[in-house]
Parts: C-alpha cells; sequence; structure tokens
C-alpha cells in the first residue's frame, strides 16, 4: 500500500478538498457512479483513458464510495455513493456548469500551457 512521505497541509477547506478529490479520474467516478454507471466495467467504457488499476485505487481513496461484490460465479462488483460521497454531487455539478460556461476561455488557457 502507497505511504506517503509528505504529511499533507490540511489547514483549510481546500486542503481538505484537494486531499479528497486529488486524482486525475475521481471527479469523473463520482460522476458517472451517481449517473447510475456503478458495475467496473462500465466505469472504464465511461473514461478509456484510464487503466482498471488506476480506477480501482481512485474507488477505494477515501469514503465516498462503498463496494458491494456478490457472491455469485463470475463474481460481481458494484459501486455507489455513499451519503457522503453524495453530498459532494450538487458541488460537482456546479463546477462542471463553471467549466460549459468558461469552455472557450478554459481551452485556451490549457493550449497555451502546452
Amino acid at each position: 500500500m502507497y505511504e506517503r512521505k509528505i504529511i499533507p497541509n490540511l489547514n483549510c477547506g481546500f486542503d481538505l478538498i484537494g486531499e479528497v478529490l486529488f486524482g486525475k479520474w475521481k471527479i469523473r467516478l463520482l460522476w458517472f457512479i451517481n449517473e447510475g454507471h456503478k458495475r467496473p466495467s462500465e466505469l472504464q467504457r465511461k473514461i478509456p483513458d484510464a487503466s482498471r488499476r488506476v480506477l480501482n485505487i481512485q474507488l477505494k481513496e477515501h469514503e465516498l464510495v462503498t463496494r458491494k461484490i456478490f457472491p455469485v460465479v463470475s463474481p460481481k462488483v458494484e459501486y455507489s455513493l455513499t451519503e457522503f460521497g453524495r453530498t459532494l454531487i450538487p458541488v460537482i455539478a456546479a463546477l462542471g456548469q463553471w467549466g460549459d460556461e468558461n469552455e472557450v476561455r478554459l481551452r485556451d488557457v490549457i493550449l497555451r500551457q502546452v
């Protein structure tokens, strides 16, 4: 298991949110699970650029998602948001809306950095 070498700075809400939502795919995973995509294969299809390993790591972090394993032949796994994870959905929706409203400007900023 990964062990941090540097203790995170947790002095304010931004630091806390950054620690919980850090990860290239975390916000998208939470959003897609909220939309009803609960199986690992469904999430992999929604985010094809992410490896299954990375998705699994990000799904196990923190207390935002629960994993249910069904005792059947050919094991079946489903993810769902915890009550705590569901409280993030309005925040993620607001960020997505802001991104959509500022798409052109954000693309310009990103492409200038490349």
